[in-house]
């Protein structure tokens, strides 16, 4: 990405930046030296970039009509879900769910695994909106999945998933706010 720095010596303090088509624009101060403006343009580029991408993942809506679709096909289309999106902040999990308040997140890095692996995870996100645990009613849901097993296998060896056999044994049916994976 090409910067473009605007000095100016009305800024005494702050630094803004924004994205005109692939160049950051950086308005800073005039006083202010390289050595401390670097780490602020850094800073301030890869949060543009990551919300650029977060953007342009969620423009095409195709991963709340492919939970509909999953819905439809493993929930007789009972589900209610307020939203779906990609995310950037979740590089730990591949997934959350806010049952309450109907919402789901998925791992921006999930949107170049194959389809089967990502209809995995929103099926297992989508299990949280009727069991918000990892109960053994929750894995019974899970598990319905044909490729679930190798689905976690995958993520698995990505070091997205953590170890389980998918049975809920080490879960409890105790009801939580926010269920994160």
């Amino acid at each position: 990405m090409k910067t473009e720095i605007i000095r100016s010596a009305r800024r005494k303090s702050t630094v803004s930046a924004r994205l005109e088509g692939d160049t950051l624009i950086v308005q800073a101060p005039a006083a202010m030296s390289d050595s401390t403006l670097g780490p602020i343009i850094q800073q301030l580029g890869e949060r543009l970039a990551k919300r650029k991408a977060r953007r342009e993942l969620n423009a095409g809506k195709t991963l709340m009509q492919r939970a509909q679709e999953l819905n439809r096909a493993y929930f007789k289309g009972k589900l209610s879900i307020a939203s779906i999106e990609y995310v950037t902040n979740q590089n730990r999990r591949f997934g959350s769910c806010s049952p309450r308040r109907r919402e789901i997140r998925i791992s921006h890095r999930l949107a170049t695994v194959p389809a089967w692996v990502r209809d995995y995870v929103l099926l297992h996100e989508l299990a949280h909106l009727v069991h918000p645990n990892h109960g053994k009613r929750f894995w019974a849901i899970v598990n319905t999945y044909p490729l679930a097993e190798r689905a976690r296998g995958y993520l698995m060896a990505l070091g997205l998933e953590a170890a389980s056999d998918g049975t809920g044994e080490a879960g409890d049916d105790t009801p939580a706010e926010e269920v994160e994976d």
